[in-house]
């Protein structure tokens, strides 16, 4: 990749000409130059620079968006150099959204390390959405996303159904009731993930589905501080299976008997529209389908 492209996307990143510096083992004059270099290139003033930070005109906003495509199609590049010898290794950045992240990949990479040492994942976790851009950017060559709600520039792979269910604390007052309806849980309390969540979508289609207008919402960026919360004994959540049993088998939470459960939804392969598999991602891909069939006949 340019150099001075490389320069201008850790100043961006960083904010900050000394920090970009010391990240890259140079100096901030020598950093200076790179970017002086590429403002020059384009004619036109990338970075706006004060005493302490910088900040990216929207010149510099165009230019680091390619900039990551680049850097992506770069490494891609490599990786397809590297086929030619038959290697299976070096760097793979792969992305998931929460509950499979959380509950299913690090069984997945643990498979991996055994068979294929040589790889090196690195690992996103984030919502439905976010893992879905940054595949489109090139910032990552996988997600493992659940929900339909996609969006376009990417092959979508189904990779296995998911099962939801409705948990309450162990002394919630509805944990041992039999046939819940749903608009005892309209006066309920409901644990939800934010925005852009696979888990949202699917827990707000079931709200449209049962016709259930929930009392109170309280929104939470992370499954297990919601899981948590609940088990405290504040409220009710939608939750995937998967990510359920270690509590179910402790008895801190119970799965409410409620018609039409359990929800159902899928999870995804995500890679780029027009991206070659690398050998690397294809044995990742294979343990990924292992682990998860596993873990489905349990």
């Amino acid at each position: 990749m340019d150099q001075a492209l490389k320069v201008f996307v850790m100043v961006a990143d960083t904010r900050h000409f000394s920090h970009a510096a010391e990240k890259l083992h140079m100096t901030q004059p020598a950093v200076s130059q790179q970017i002086r270099t590429l403002e020059q290139r384009f004619n036109v003033r990338l970075l706006e620079r004060n005493n302490k930070s910088v900040s990216l005109t929207k010149a510099g906003e165009i230019v680091l968006h390619h900039a990551r495509e680049i850097a992506g199609l770069y490494r891609r590049m490599e990786e397809m150099v590297d086929e030619l010898v038959h290697y299976t290794g070096g760097p793979l950045s792969i992305g998931a959204s929460y509950t499979f992240g959380e509950y299913v990949l690090p069984k997945a990479l643990a498979r991996l390390s055994v068979d294929y040492p040589d790889i090196q994942p690195a690992i996103t976790i984030g919502n439905t959405s976010d893992i879905a851009q940054k595949v489109r950017n090139r910032e990552l060559d996988v997600g493992i996303v659940e929900g339909e709600e996609i969006g376009s520039g990417l092959e979508v792979e189904r990779l296995s159904e998911d099962a939801m269910y409705i948990a309450v604390g162990a002394g919630h007052p509805l944990a041992n009731t039999a046939s819940v309806a749903p608009e005892r849980l309209s006066e309920q309390t409901w644990l939800v993930r934010e925005i852009g969540s696979g888990t949202r979508a699917a827990t707000e289609g079931m709200f449209a589905e049962f016709g259930i207008h929930p009392k109170r919402l309280m929104e939470m960026g992370s499954t297990q501080s919601i899981k948590e919360t609940v088990e405290a004994g504040l409220g009710l959540t939608l939750q995937s299976n998967l990510c359920l049993r270690k509590e179910l088998g402790l008895g801190t939470l119970k799965l409410l008997d409620v018609a039409g459960l359990p929800v159902r939804r899928n999870f995804h392969i995500l890679i780029r529209v027009g991206d070659l598999r690398t050998r690397t991602l294809d044995v990742f891909l294979e343990a990924l389908r292992l682990v998860t069939a596993e873990m489905n006949e349990i």
